[in-house]
Order: C-alpha cells, then structure tokens, then sequence
C-alpha cells in the first residue's frame, strides 16, 4: 500500500512530462521553418490558407494570395512549406474532361 501513493505520481508525471517535451520539439520545427522563409515559397497558413511568399520583415510576411492580390500576416502564422512537386502532383491530379466516369445528365439517375 506504501508503494501506491508514489507509483501513481509516477504514472501522472511521466506522461504530462512526455508531452510537454513533445510540445517543445514541434515548436521549435515550426519556429525554424519561419526562420527558413525564402520568398518564392509556397506555404500555409494556420488558417489553412495557401499562398506564395512575396516580401519577408522581421515579424510580418507578405503572402500572394491570387495574381496582384498581396496581403499582410505575421510570421507566426505559417504553419508549413509546400515542396513544387505536391502542387504538381495536386494539379495532375485535377481533371475536367467530359469523359471522366462521373454520370452525364443525359443518362439521369440509375435505378437498382
């Protein structure tokens, strides 16, 4: 019975020390990635938003949301770069062709 008491601080202390550490690692990936920012880089935002880095300051940076439309958001913001090839691979990926499998309106709905 002696044994319990500490055994059970051991059991609430290790994982909440396990996740504070784990806390710390992410931050610091997320802080050297917005340290690393080169304009011309694809990246998102924390609010999910995808845009090109056009200009870089000390705590903001300018993010080309659509051709000529520039706004300003903090550093902070920037949750992760998009390498070239997923884009790529995200745009090869779109098609808009007639022939696709989805169901023409001339066939209408199909019964079971």
């Amino acid at each position: 019975m002696e044994l319990l008491f500490p055994l059970l601080i051991l059991a609430l202390l290790v994982p909440t020390f396990l996740g504070v550490r784990r806390q710390k690692k992410e931050m610091q990936k997320v802080t050297a990635l917005q340290d690393s920012l080169r304009v011309g880089d694809r990246v998102v935002t924390t609010a999910g938003l995808h845009a090109t880095v056009t200009e870089l300051r000390d705590d903001t940076v300018d993010l080309e949301v659509a051709p000529g439309v520039v706004t300003v958001w903090s550093r902070l913001v920037i949750r992760e770069r998009i390498e070239e090839s997923a884009v790529a691979d995200d745009l090869d990926s779109i098609s808009l062709r007639k022939d696709d499998n989805a169901a023409s309106p001339e066939t209408g709905p199909s019964e079971h």
